[in-house]
This record gives C-alpha cells, structure tokens and sequence, in this order.
C-alpha cells in the first residue's frame, strides 16, 4: 500500500517550472498532480492512454473535442487515448489530480 499527502507533494515541487509531478506509477497506472495558474494556456498534447481529472482546486473551462465545459473543484472529468483536450479561460489557480490508464506514454509517444 502507498499513502501519499497531497499537500506534502504541492508544497515540495515547483510547478511553475513543471505544471506536471507525477507521484505514482505501475504499468497498469499513474497518477500525477497538473497545476496551472490562472490566466496560463495549457500546453498538452492527446495523449495515447485514457485519462482521468479530478479537478482540486481552481475554477476553469476543458475542451475535450468539439465539447467545452466549466470545471471546478470536485468535479471528474474522463478523456479518451487521442482525444485533443486543454483546459483553458482559468479564472482560479487550477489544481487537478491525473489519472493515466495504463500508464501515461506506456502505449507510445506522447
């Protein structure tokens, strides 16, 4: 079992150099932490896994294909392997813990 304090990982990584941590990783899963200040564009690519967001903290929009929507905390948003998707118009620091299935790049380039 691992037990990890989402709080410890935010304070000790510098996101403004990385907006990405990933913190756990087994072939079948990772799981990483994406902030983006507000007013920030995302810069992502598709990935080749399926993906999941659970939006932490922060007020923003997501285009995932031809569908935007508004995100905030507590909300779970699912994007399939090659979906193009950003989040976009951040109004509030944005704090979205990330689900990859399998691991993120194991199926290829990213």
């Amino acid at each position: 079992m691992e037990a990890l304090d989402l709080t410890r990982l935010l304070s000790g990584h510098d996101f403004s150099e990385e907006p990405y941590l990933e913190f756990l990783r087994v072939p079948s899963l990772s799981v990483g932490l994406y902030v983006l200040p507000a007013g920030t564009a995302d810069p992502q690519q598709p990935h080749t896994e399926d993906e999941v967001y659970h939006v932490v903290g922060g007020r923003a929009r997501i285009r995932v294909g031809a569908e935007d929507r508004a995100v905030e905390a507590g909300m779970v948003v699912f994007v399939e392997a090659g979906a193009d998707h950003w989040f976009h118009a951040i109004e509030e620091d944005l704090t979205v813990l990330v689900f990859f299935a399998p691991a993120e790049g194991s199926r290829g380039e990213r």
